[in-house]
């Protein structure tokens, strides 16, 4: 009897862990959802003259702090993209950020919104980008992304962020092609 049990034993316990074996590889061969692109968007920084009377200032004391902090606060961020429009403010604002990174900025007309969108809709899943614009760009931008906020309007009636605020830091998370609507979370950062 026992070389009946001895062969029972095995067989029981073969039997046992091949559902769980099947059941495992199952769950690996299912296609996996796919990730968002997430898209981080934020106003340059401070400036260290008006724009109506400079059309490309550098950064104020002020607006370099800010970029630090930007930096600081988005090294962490799995950040693998960074835009920014052809003037030196945005650049700037982005520069300590993609050099802690080693990312190169990548260039966009600040005219140019639809080729901007199109950029961060190709981005491959899982991506994360930052964009650096402007007070009349950033909204237009979340917008077009399927995203949301509250904006002041300008003359026009278009949605801008106001003059004198620069520490507003918006999440855009653009779920993958067929899915839900895009969703927007709005930060502050810096001082």
């Amino acid at each position: 009897m026992k070389p009946f049990l001895s062969l029972l034993l095995p067989a029981a316990l073969l039997l046992f862990l091949v559902p769980r074996n099947t059941e495992a590889r199952a769950q690996e061969a299912a296609p996996r959802p796919a990730l968002p692109v997430t898209v981080l968007l934020v106003r340059h920084a401070e400036t260290s003259a008006s724009t109506k009377t400079n059309q490309n200032p550098p950064l104020s004391e002020s607006g370099e702090s800010r970029a630090i902090a930007l930096e600081r606060l988005l090294s962490r961020a799995g950040i693998t993209h960074v835009f920014a429009s052809e003037f030196d403010r945005t650049r700037a604002t982005v520069r300590p950020l993609a050099g802690a990174l080693e990312l190169e900025i990548e260039t966009v007309s600040a005219l140019q919104r639809e080729l901007q969108v199109q950029k961060l809709r190709d981005l491959p899943p899982g991506s994360v980008a930052l964009v650096c614009g402007h007070s009349n760009t950033i909204p237009a931008l979340i917008r077009d992304l399927g995203g949301g906020g509250e904006f002041e309007r300008d003359r026009e009636g278009e949605p801008v962020i106001a003059h004198d605020s620069y520490d507003r830091l918006f999440l855009v998370s653009l779920p993958p092609s067929g899915s839900a609507a895009a969703s927007t979370i709005e930060l502050r950062y810096g001082e």
